[in-house]
């Protein structure tokens, strides 16, 4: 049997092993292995765990990702998002559904401190939900907003999944973050306007609301402030070339730690959250892990290089090619979390697209692909019938129908291919803003 055989039977193996739910990291740990054997026996695999795992573990880029999630953690801790999604509301709250798009650049604000699409929903969920049912917003529209908004954690930087993207394609982190900028910003504003265009054709979904008043207004402001000036800090810090990522992210948690004991934080919750980041980020290391030893697997096969040889061969148009691996992607987003799906597909696909012209650099075709990748694969997290975002946020919402949520994600759907469409027609909207650093 030849060694492609072999990759696509581990491929199908590993595919089915998550299907029975075992655990990705497992999945892809029990298929590398294996199939290094049946290809090269079991002392080259030996001599490759001797150092090949290790060298992946101890990269230093990799210490960003439990700072950032430290941060989040302690971002959620210390009210932080109770004060964000505040602070939204004292500036969107007095328009019909201002509620719902408060959720969203709750969302959003929040993100940019937590990076996770998963821990925004369920965090912003707990906070916004409760007021959204108390000003008598729909069910559909409620669970929906907070399904949605919670996307932006991924692709809102700094993301944990972003800096993943850039260590397996060797691209540049902080240029990673910057080139997710502009499409963050404009996935909350698509958003924002997917609220104002339902709530006009569903009045009924959205009660009037009074203007806040101008001092609680200020008060908001005021206690969102330390938020504000931590994500300056963090961000401006990457952008201006002041910190590293990695010395932007200790920054942040020395910056989100302050606040959180200003705020009271007690000697238990400081242990939770610190028990809570080594969990999330021995996960995470498993995870990559077991991709590392999947991925050294597949270079012995040589499929993805025979995949984009076959396909540059062909002479498909790129955008064809290009449509088929972002459909691929939404459909896998069905039923795998992002960073699961980053790991398990990029090693296969970026060859591919790196074979094709865009009529761009290879360094922008890879940034520009990588940032077109995490917005499909956040939409995977909110489509019909398996949307992870959508189970999370119904989950808190006792007694909505689940139907009635993903009834609710329909025009934040409609809003993200819009925005896809636009991304891939103009990818100066993406890398366009790299030429000005």
């Amino acid at each position: 049997m030849d060694a492609q055989t072999i990759g696509t039977l581990a491929i199908a193996a590993m595919l089915g092993m998550m299907a029975l739910r075992i655990p990705i990291a497992v999945a892809m740990l029990v298929a590398g292995m294996g199939g290094y054997v049946a290809i090269a026996g079991v002392v080259p695999l030996l001599a490759y765990l001797k150092t090949g795992p290790f060298a992946v573990i101890s990269n230093y880029s990799l210490s960003v990702v439990p700072l950032f999630l430290l941060m989040g953690n302690l971002a959620t801790r210390s009210g932080l998002s109770r004060a964000l999604f505040a602070a939204a509301n004292a500036s969107l709250g007095s328009f019909r559904g201002g509620l719902a798009m408060a959720a969203i650049g709750g969302c959003a604000m929040f993100g940019a401190i937590c990076g996770s699409s998963l821990a925004t929903a369920a965090t912003m969920g707990r906070v916004a939900l409760p007021e959204m049912k108390r000003y008598g917003y729909s069910d559909a529209l409620a669970t929906g907003t907070l399904a949605a908004g919670g996307t932006l954690g991924i692709l809102i930087p700094p993301s944990v999944v972003l800096v993943i993207y850039a260590i397996i394609t060797e691209q540049n982190v902080a240029k990673m973050f910057l080139a997710a900028f502009v499409p963050g910003i404009l996935a909350a504003i698509g958003y924002m306007l997917a609220i104002a265009v339902y709530v006009r054709l569903h009045p009924e979904a959205v009660p009037a609301s009074d203007p806040m008043p101008a001092r609680e207004r200020w008060q908001a402001y005021r206690q969102a402030s330390p938020a504000a000036a931590i994500f300056v800090m963090v961000i401006g810090g990457i952008y201006t070339g002041v910190f590293t990522p990695t010395e932007a992210a200790a920054f942040g948690v020395v910056g989100t730690g302050a606040v959180a004991l200003w705020k009271g934080m007690r000697l238990d919750d400081v242990l939770d959250v610190f028990v809570a980041t080594a969990v999330s980020t021995a996960m995470i290391f498993m995870i990559l892990l077991g991709a590392d030893i999947f991925n050294a697997f597949l270079a012995r096969t040589q499929l993805p290089q025979a995949l984009a040889e076959a396909v540059s061969g062909s002479g498909a148009h790129p955008y064809l090619v290009l449509g088929a691996i972002l459909l691929m992607y939404l459909l896998l987003g069905c039923v795998m979390d992002s960073l699961s799906m980053i790991l398990l597909t990029i090693p296969i696909f970026f060859p591919v697209v790196m074979a094709l012209d865009f009529g761009m650099s290879e360094e922008l075709t890879a940034i520009w692909f990588g940032i077109i990748t995490l917005i499909v694969v956040e939409v995977g997290l909110i489509t019909p019938p398996v949307g992870m975002n959508v189970f999370v946020i119904n989950r808190l919402a006792q007694g909505v129908p689940i139907t009635a949520t993903f009834r609710g994600v329909l025009p934040f759907l409609t809003s993200d291919f819009i925005r896809v469409a636009i991304l891939i027609a103009f990818p100066v909207l993406t890398v366009g803003i790299l030429r000005l650093f």
